[in-house]
């Protein structure tokens, strides 16, 4: 069997965690000669407004501004990486963030998603959830989650 990577996903929140996983998405990328497709999600807040479900909390001009700053910050990363790997893209998306990878990967022919991971448990883990979780079990290919070395799992 042989396997065949020509597209890597890498979604950025410019976190520790993404830039830690972008680590291995270039590594992938420079080992298989692939297109590395960078990917932040500008994920509108929300908040609860009495008789209206779920409405944006701050207006277009604003979540526009966002993402123009995102797409900048990741037009940047994406030139640092362009020595290592030349064939680099940078998109942003508006949206549910799992929900928008997802779409990524799928209208991108992506044969590989690399997500860092939060490590949150218990408690924080319900409230929040999951990205990378939620990945995982939608995505349309597979998927390497990398965990933080700073939040290895230490047995009791």
């Amino acid at each position: 069997m042989s396997i065949s990577i020509r597209n890597i996903l890498c979604p950025v929140d410019f976190s520790e965690n993404s830039e830690h996983a972008l680590k291995y998405a270039v590594a992938l990328a420079k080992a298989y000669n692939a297109n590395l497709h960078l990917l932040h999600v500008v994920h509108p807040p929300m908040m609860s407004v009495p008789g209206d479900p779920m409405v944006p909390e701050f207006s277009s001009d604003v979540l526009q501004s966002i993402a123009t700053a995102a797409k900048e910050r990741l037009n940047v990363l994406a030139a640092d990486i362009k020595a290592t790997v030349p064939n680099v893209t940078a998109q942003t998306a508006t949206g549910i963030d799992f929900l928008e990878i997802i779409t990524a990967a799928r209208t991108q022919d992506i044969d590989i998603i690399v997500i860092g991971t939060h490590g949150r448990t218990g408690l924080a883990h319900v409230m929040i959830g999951s990205v990378a979780e939620k990945i995982v079990r939608k995505a349309p290919c597979p998927v390497l989650t990398v965990k933080h070395p700073e939040h290895e799992f230490v047995m009791p």
